[in-house]
């Protein structure tokens, strides 16, 4: 059997210059021993596959709420579908794409039950007590409100997964870990598992929104990007089913902006030497689409916006969403002997608000409504 040092030394020869090296993602802020035969990324995607917050993530809605249809993505599919991308895009680019997994594995798990709507009115009622937001939280839930093992607090994972999962820079608290972001070049991975969920929840809302029938192939036809792809696979493929037709139509387009995304970093990066000349630089423009598409992108995701995502179906389920988050924000302010006691002892250090808002934020949809019932509110 290999030695794990021989392991890190045959994975690290596949990488580019710009890429995280796996002998870099070793240290831990408690540490651990080398396991003998996995690496660090692959320990901290583990820990994350069992983890409950990712468990949770099967029903906590993406657009859709897990009971309106068992097709429909919820934010475990999505989040699985951003992993595959990012390693995707990553291994193109010679960068680490154990890195990139994992910060997609990562990303959504502080999310909010009811979608994005959850997140807004967690963040209105955290207003004036550190805020929320979901990728924070994230954070937060694997340093922190984890609690599977006995030698430390959340997950323990590579501090450059930890890094990396800082996509706005700043924690809830001030710590060496921002310290180390601001001090240190981007972490490209990272960057890429970013571009990757744009490129997954544009195409996949598209398809969801498509089978619920809230979007239709006419109206798609008034986006150019749609319109481009889907005429010559209409002409082509006329004698089978619309729905073969729409998935192989998005299918392209995926294929499309992946394979743009990765010919534009590419580009991007022969004006550097390595990993330390990009500090300072635009991270949007390092690893990002070419100028032709990004804002056909950009154009795509605001007619989601105003034709999906703003949909009267969509938003009375949003609407009823904020209202039982409120409702249960308020009701536990006011009973705090109905919150679980492995949050309410974190108010004494970080604030009773504080508490509910990792109690609530961690709620899966169903679960949320339940309490809602349970505590008389709706």
């Amino acid at each position: 059997m290999k030695t794990i040092d021989e392991f890190i030394n045959e994975e690290d020869a596949r990488l580019s210059r710009f890429a995280v090296k796996n002998t870099e993602a070793q240290e831990r802020i408690y540490p651990e021993e080398n396991h003998p035969y996995r690496l660090s990324l692959h320990r901290d995607r583990d820990r994350i596959y069992h983890s409950r917050a990712f468990k949770r993530l099967e029903y906590k809605t993406q657009v859709f709420i897990n009971s309106e249809g068992d097709n429909f993505r919820t934010r475990l599919t999505h989040t699985l579908e951003v992993a595959g991308v990012a390693r995707t895009v990553a291994t193109a680019l010679g960068l680490n794409p154990h890195l990139s997994e994992v910060i997609a594995l990562a990303h959504d798990l502080g999310h909010t039950p009811f979608g994005h709507a959850g997140q807004d009115k967690m963040s209105e009622l955290m207003r004036g007590y550190g805020g929320f937001e979901h990728n924070k939280q994230s954070l937060r839930i694997v340093q922190t409100l984890e609690n599977r093992y006995i030698q430390f607090p959340g997950l323990n994972l590579s501090v450059v997964t930890l890094v990396g999962l800082m996509k706005h820079g700043a924690e809830y608290y001030n710590s060496t870990l921002g310290e180390i972001r601001k001090n240190n070049p981007p972490i490209l991975e990272a960057l890429v598992a970013d571009v990757s969920d744009e490129i997954a929840y544009t195409h996949h809302d598209i398809e969801d929104g498509l089978e619920k029938g809230l979007l239709t192939v006419n109206q798609m036809m008034n986006v150019p990007f749609w319109e481009e792809f889907y005429t010559p696979v209409k002409q082509e493929f006329s004698k089978v089913s619309e729905e073969l037709i729409i998935r192989q139509t998005l299918r392209r387009m995926m294929n499309h902006a992946v394979t743009d995304l990765i010919m534009n970093t590419e580009k991007s990066l022969k004006d550097y030497s390595n990993r330390e000349d990009l500090s300072g630089k635009d991270k949007d423009s390092i690893v990002s689409y070419s100028k032709e598409l990004k804002p056909r992108i950009m154009e795509m995701k605001k007619f989601l916006l105003e034709k999906l995502y703003k949909h009267p179906q969509v938003l009375e389920k949003s609407n009823k969403g904020q209202e039982i988050i409120e409702s249960l924000f308020y009701y536990l302010l006011k009973n705090q002997s109905k919150i679980p006691q492995n949050y309410l002892i974190r108010s004494e250090n970080e604030g009773l608000e504080r508490a509910i808002a990792d109690y609530i934020s961690g709620m899966t949809d169903r679960y949320a409504e339940s309490k809602w019932k349970e505590f008389g509110l709706g």
